[in-house]
């Protein structure tokens, strides 16, 4: 396939990262204002973290959502993903409820198992690997952007119009994003020509053990930092009695952690090699993870702790993003669509026992997130080769 570069690069990738800002938004927003999503709905914590769980665990789907853009092409997917994330925001604002709330958080992720494996395959096909690791960094702004731009916004409409207005504003966002998504992307073949079966690509994946290990990494680096991610809304207001519109605007410091951590990935990861990057950013979320109680004892210290371990696990996590589109080749939208499971399988498993631990306060959680990426990190460094 032709490699892409200059202006009609620049151009795609902007596409993209709009689309995945408008999703992520959709996706993180949960996290910060779980207390208040809580309140209205009149449900307990419990309830929403449960229905995070319950999406986290629909992740487990990701490989059968994400391999359609190796059956059916990377653009089809794609939109067709945009389509399902409309009708998932459309549903809370025709019928707000606990329930609806509960689909569309279902609805959206199916949205972006589709979308965000058939995103990274295209790219796989149409950008160098020497150069892959910066272009996958430039469409990760989509994922700080929905911290640094996407959560603030979504803190004021709640605060002046209401729970349900982030859903409307969403569902007209999406909605471009799919026009744009359809003019900026080639179109591709039906059944694009090299492509092996979905059960033949999920076999190969299991039985290649650089494969295997780099999900099981993914897994425990994803739920050490769900285990901090799903709590820091709570622990916030708890500690410092923040408001909602105080509460969205911390968002901003970890919205500035991810675009660090993507800007570093853009700057140094092709240029130090993507194996040894994401060996250094799994050391830096231990040690950010040990700092973190330490630090937050304080509001500036609790968000300079936040700050840090964000930076350091979205260094790692888009650092990888690469050699997943690189170990297999042939069923590269199956291998991302894998990885996101595996990450699913981590965020469900630091969402189910995140309350708990935090019951004990913030060091249980750091504690466990600590063990998790010395765990990863000896896995990664033995069994993951690909340079």
């Amino acid at each position: 396939m032709a490699l892409l570069s200059g202006r009609k690069l620049h151009i795609q990738l902007a596409a993209v990262t709009y689309t995945r800002a408008v999703v992520n938004t959709a996706f993180r927003m949960v996290y910060p204002f779980m207390p208040v999503f809580a309140r209205a709905l009149g449900v307990d914590i419990q309830a929403i973290a449960l229905a995070v769980t319950a999406r986290s665990v629909l992740g487990l789907t990701g490989p059968v959502f994400g391999s359609l853009g190796d059956q059916y092409g990377r653009k089809r997917t794609m939109l067709a993903g945009l389509i399902f994330f409309t009708v998932g925001m459309v549903v809370v604002v025709l019928w707000p409820s606990y329930l609806s709330f509960f689909l569309a958080l279902l609805i959206g992720a199916v949205a972006k198992l589709m979308f965000d494996p058939s995103m990274q395959a295209y790219l796989g096909d149409h950008v160098a690997y020497d150069q892959r690791g910066r272009a996958i960094a430039v469409t990760e702004f989509g994922w700080s952007g929905a911290a640094l731009i996407g959560i603030p916004v979504v803190g004021w409409v709640i605060a002046y119009a209401g729970w349900v207005a982030p859903f409307t504003l969403l569902a007209f966002l999406s909605v471009l994003a799919w026009v744009i998504i359809l003019r900026t992307i080639p179109g591709e073949p039906t059944k694009p020509s090299g492509r092996i079966p979905f059960r033949d690509n999920l076999k190969t994946i299991f039985s290649y053990p650089a494969a295997r290990s780099a999900l099981l990494v993914v897994v425990l680096i994803s739920a050490g930092n769900e285990t901090i991610n799903l709590i820091y809304g709570v622990w916030l207001e708890a500690a410092f009695a923040l408001k909602v519109v105080a509460l969205g605007a911390t968002s901003i410091v970890i919205g500035l952690a991810e675009l660090s951590g993507e800007g570093l990935v853009a700057g140094f990861t092709d240029r130090l090699g993507k194996r040894r990057s994401v060996s250094i950013g799994i050391a830096l979320i231990a040690v950010t993870c040990l700092l973190l109680p330490l630090v937050g004892q304080n509001l500036i210290g609790a968000l300079l702790g936040i700050f840090l371990l964000f930076i350091a696990f979205e260094f790692t996590f888009v650092s990888i993003i690469p050699i997943m589109t690189e170990i297999i080749p042939s069923a590269r939208a199956t291998l991302a669509a894998s990885s996101f499971a595996a990450a699913a399988i981590g965020r469900a498993m630091g969402a189910f026992i995140s309350p708990t631990l935090f019951e004990y306060g913030i060091m249980a959680n750091a504690l466990l997130a600590l063990a998790l990426a010395l765990f990863a990190l000896v896995l990664f460094r033995k069994f993951v080769r690909v340079e």
